[in-house]
């Protein structure tokens, strides 16, 4: 097979349960040789295990590790699509706050994202082709109380994206963001049943999303037929937040 006719690599980050590993599997079926990242070597075994049928692997990848970036695409190659999907949170008051709760957040969210653009762009701009594609949430737009850290670091990453798709757009790299509201994940089914139900009638389709809703808005950014938007944040929340 030709270097031309090789399917494209991709990296998603936090791909070893819900949204993370709905899009990584939503890129596999499409075409895309996949690496799906996680914490632990037991998670990234797990995404291996998920995506060796469509000839994709799992890797470990640490967000507070500030020099595991270059090794990792030395070992997999130059990605020229990248979901930047994972991210922690440490909630609490901001009277409460902790320092460290707070840093731990903006280096995780946002300092990780710096780490994975610098070195992705590379091989991106090489081939003149490529897709940045970073999970924000609806609290970046509406704020959420006792979550000033994360919401600070999600909408610094839409800032950030918007930067960067302005800069990139001459090498035909687009860059975007992917909001989701309440979705159907293990975080959100842990919840106790009457606060589900308070979350629900606070969205207008009256239910969470799924996964695979949110993958599916992704999956199209990283297509060819989603490659005249960039610098944009799409919002997929059951009509929670309405821009």
């Amino acid at each position: 097979m030709s270097e031309e006719n090789e399917p494209k690599l991709a990296l998603v980050t936090g791909a070893s349960r819900g949204i993370g590993a709905a899009i990584a599997g939503r890129l596999a079926a499409a075409g895309f040789k996949v690496v799906g990242t996680a914490t632990t070597a037991e998670g990234a075994e797990r995404v291996g295990a998920a995506l060796a049928p469509f000839g994709g692997r799992g890797a470990v990848l640490r967000a507070e590790d500030k020099d595991a970036v270059e090794p990792l695409l030395a070992d997999i190659g130059a990605p020229l699509v990248l979901v930047n999907n994972a991210a922690i949170t440490r909630d609490n008051l901001i009277l409460r706050m902790k320092p460290e709760e707070w840093g731990e957040v903006l280096e995780a969210n946002l300092g990780a994202l710096y780490r994975l653009c610098r070195a992705c762009v590379k091989g991106m701009a090489k081939a003149r082709w490529g897709r940045i594609i970073t999970l924000s949430s609806v609290v970046a737009a509406m704020g959420n109380p006792g979550q000033s850290n994360y919401a600070a670091s999600k909408a610094g990453a839409e800032g950030f994206s918007r930067a960067l798709a302005r800069e990139l757009a001459s090498r035909n790299i687009t860059v975007n963001c992917v909001a989701p509201g309440f979705i159907d994940t293990d975080m959100t089914r842990a919840l106790p049943e009457a606060q589900r139900e308070a979350l629900r009638e606070r969205i207008p389709l009256g239910r969470f999303g799924g996964p695979e809703e949110v993958a599916g808005v992704v999956g199209f950014l990283a297509s060819e037929g989603g490659g005249y938007i960039t610098g944009e944040t799409i919002h997929v929340n059951g009509g929670m937040h309405m821009a």
